[in-house]
Protein backbone atom coordinates (compact mmCIF):
# COMPACT_ATOMS: atom_id res chain seq x y z
CA UNK A 1 0.00 0.00 0.00
CA UNK A 2 1.32 3.24 -0.94
CA UNK A 3 1.72 6.33 1.47
CA UNK A 4 -0.23 9.32 -0.03
CA UNK A 5 0.40 11.80 2.51
CA UNK A 6 0.39 12.91 6.12
CA UNK A 7 -0.86 15.57 8.12
CA UNK A 8 -0.78 16.58 11.74
CA UNK A 9 -4.05 17.09 14.13
CA UNK A 10 -3.78 19.82 17.07
CA UNK A 11 -7.00 20.18 18.61
CA UNK A 12 -7.42 23.17 20.73
CA UNK A 13 -8.44 21.42 23.91
CA UNK A 14 -9.62 25.35 25.66
CA UNK A 15 -11.57 25.85 22.53
CA UNK A 16 -13.46 22.72 22.50
CA UNK A 17 -14.67 23.15 25.75
CA UNK A 18 -15.55 26.75 25.73
CA UNK A 19 -17.64 25.49 22.40
CA UNK A 20 -19.27 22.57 24.81
CA UNK A 21 -20.68 25.37 27.08
CA UNK A 22 -21.86 27.99 24.37
CA UNK A 23 -25.49 28.87 24.64
CA UNK A 24 -25.89 27.53 20.70
CA UNK A 25 -24.61 23.76 21.94
CA UNK A 26 -26.95 24.29 25.46
CA UNK A 27 -30.38 24.82 23.29
CA UNK A 28 -29.41 22.42 20.98
CA UNK A 29 -29.51 20.21 23.99
CA UNK A 30 -32.34 21.45 25.73
CA UNK A 31 -34.27 21.14 22.43
CA UNK A 32 -33.34 17.30 22.01
CA UNK A 33 -34.59 17.32 25.60
CA UNK A 34 -38.02 18.73 25.26
CA UNK A 35 -38.17 16.75 21.77
CA UNK A 36 -38.14 13.44 24.00
CA UNK A 37 -40.05 15.01 26.97
CA UNK A 38 -43.01 15.34 24.30
CA UNK A 39 -42.83 12.42 22.92
CA UNK A 40 -42.73 10.76 26.27
CA UNK A 41 -45.98 11.98 27.16
CA UNK A 42 -47.54 13.93 29.80
CA UNK A 43 -45.79 13.73 33.01
CA UNK A 44 -42.09 14.05 31.59
CA UNK A 45 -40.21 17.26 32.10
CA UNK A 46 -36.86 18.59 31.27
CA UNK A 47 -34.24 19.68 33.75
CA UNK A 48 -31.40 21.77 33.46
CA UNK A 49 -29.00 23.19 32.43
CA UNK A 50 -26.71 22.03 34.31
CA UNK A 51 -22.72 21.70 33.49
CA UNK A 52 -21.18 18.19 34.07
CA UNK A 53 -17.36 18.79 33.33
CA UNK A 54 -17.07 21.22 30.72
CA UNK A 55 -20.18 20.66 29.03
CA UNK A 56 -24.33 21.30 29.31
CA UNK A 57 -26.64 19.12 30.13
CA UNK A 58 -30.06 18.53 30.57
CA UNK A 59 -32.46 15.36 31.14
CA UNK A 60 -35.87 14.80 31.25
CA UNK A 61 -37.16 12.79 34.15
CA UNK A 62 -40.93 11.39 35.19
CA UNK A 63 -42.59 14.39 37.17
CA UNK A 64 -45.84 12.51 37.73
CA UNK A 65 -47.03 9.30 39.04
CA UNK A 66 -48.65 8.70 36.07
CA UNK A 67 -45.35 9.38 33.91
CA UNK A 68 -43.21 6.80 36.20
CA UNK A 69 -45.77 4.29 35.49
CA UNK A 70 -46.03 4.77 31.73
CA UNK A 71 -42.16 4.33 31.65
CA UNK A 72 -42.82 1.65 34.33
CA UNK A 73 -45.08 -0.69 32.04
CA UNK A 74 -44.68 1.02 28.49
CA UNK A 75 -40.87 2.17 28.46
CA UNK A 76 -42.59 5.75 27.56
CA UNK A 77 -38.96 7.64 28.21
CA UNK A 78 -36.57 4.94 27.21
CA UNK A 79 -38.52 4.67 23.38
CA UNK A 80 -38.94 7.93 23.22
CA UNK A 81 -35.26 8.83 23.43
CA UNK A 82 -35.44 7.23 19.59
CA UNK A 83 -37.00 10.83 18.72
CA UNK A 84 -33.66 13.09 19.01
CA UNK A 85 -32.17 10.99 16.87
CA UNK A 86 -31.70 12.35 13.29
Amino acid sequence: MQKVGHFRLELDHGGIAQLLRSQPIADECEAAASRIAAAAGDGFEVRGPRYTGQRAAYSVYAATQGAKVAEATDKALTTAVQSCRA
